[in-house]
């Protein structure tokens, strides 16, 4: 830190100098996020509420009321409004609160042995993280032909080691919607805990249904689900931070919960990882929720959905190109048809030196169409895309 400070103007001149390189939502040429540009009415309440802090609830219980509602609201997005849980700094922390909680009433009820957890191979890599913070062996397992959770490899893994099985609903390469309602009947046979990781799908699938779309079940309608990470600052285009975990029942919450005798007068209990968290992410977002209501992010879901038909009829018109499987969502994966992860780089580095932002896996290119694109954003890549094919051999 320098002796002497700066005017604001040469403080913010500098700023726009380190900044110059960052990509904006606004050019239309990220098409590789997951998260996109929140939506101005939120930002607006976010900036106006900084001072919030939900880690000191008897400073600030308005906060902490509204964030007991947007929970009730995701709950009943999710077919039970009963759930108990936080908004917390993304799909991280959620995915590692729900292990905790499994891992703990586990250890309350003595079954000590029980320290695996089963995913697919395309389980987000917080679940790596939360095994290793929590002493646990994450177990993963092959994909069906549909790039799902193989329910036969599930029960081949199944033991008395078994404390988990982790559902996702909108996978990170390919945004696909396991088998949840499979898992679910298969952990109720061996008591097992089942969390459903949708910190994508959770905020697009439940929007795809009341249009009409086909949508696998993964949600609490299903008797086996404990507990569901569904982020806001995703496709509910909430300000980062805004993600979200929800638990069926409070025995869950409760399995992680500590009591801060400093603050509140005693009663606070925090069963969040981070003691401190931005009220501003809480007020912005149950702000949105009441402004956009179900029918704002049906019509941005359809927008969005539209968008993607948009690209998989231009990409017919493409025959060196391939999906990897048909998208179950706005998520879309890619790839050359000769398959091989040199051309598959080379595509990547050719859009990105024509200024795209996209996501590249060894297999396949992932194209996340979300509310910041625009259907003229997907002709241009799609224009893009067929002036690249003479590198392709067609």
């Amino acid at each position: 830190m320098d002796e002497e400070g700066l005017p604001c103007e040469d403080v913010l001149a500098l700023l726009r100098e380190y900044l110059r390189s960052d990509k904006t939502f606004a050019s239309g040429k990220i098409l590789g996020s997951m998260c996109t540009q929140p939506h101005r009415f939120a930002s607006a309440v976010y900036a106006s509420h900084l001072e919030k802090n939900l880690g000191d609830p008897g400073l600030f219980p308005g906060t902490a009321q509204l964030e007991r509602e947007v929970v009730h609201m995701l709950g009943r997005l999710h077919s039970h409004p009963g759930v108990v849980g936080h908004i917390v700094s993304g799909g991280t922390e959620a995915n590692i609160l729900a292990l905790w909680a499994a891992r703990n009433l586990a250890l309350e009820a003595g079954e000590k042995e029980r320290n695996q957890v089963v995913v697919q191979k395309g389980g987000h890599v917080s679940l790596d993280k939360a095994a290793n913070m929590l002493g646990l062996e994450l177990v993963r397992v092959e994909r069906n032909e549909r790039y799902q959770f193989d329910t036969t490899a599930l029960e081949e893994k199944i033991s008395e080691h078994t404390l988990a099985v982790v559902g996702v609903a909108g996978t990170t390469d390919l945004g696909v919607i396991d088998p949840v309602q499979e898992l679910s009947e298969v952990v109720a046979e061996h008591n097992i805990y089942l969390h459903v990781d949708a910190a994508f799908g959770g905020m697009v699938t439940p929007f795809m249904e009341d249009l009409g779309y086909d949508v696998p079940k993964y949600d609490f309608r299903l008797s086996g689900v404990c507990s569901m990470t569904v982020d806001p600052h995703k496709m509910g285009m909430a300000p980062i931070p805004s993600g979200g975990i929800l638990f069926r029942g409070r025995e869950y919450w409760d399995a992680i919960r500590t009591k801060v005798p400093y603050l509140g007068g005693g009663e606070a209990i925090y069963s969040t990882i981070t003691c401190t968290r931005p009220g501003a992410s809480v007020v912005a977002t149950w702000a949105l929720f009441k402004h956009m209501g179900r029918r704002g992010y049906r019509e941005t879901v359809r927008r969005i959905m539209d968008m993607t038909k948009t690209f998989l009829d231009g990409l017919s018109d493409l025959d060196w190109l391939e999906l990897v499987t048909h998208p179950m969502m706005n998520i879309v994966g890619v790839r050359p048809s000769t398959r091989r992860e040199s051309d598959v780089q080379k595509l990547a580095s050719l859009l990105r030196q024509r200024g795209w932002s996209i996501s590249s896996f060894p297999t396949h290119i992932r194209i996340v169409f979300m509310p910041h694109l625009q259907e003229k954003h997907v002709q241009e890549f799609l224009d893009d895309l067929k002036s690249l094919s003479h590198f392709f051999g067609s």
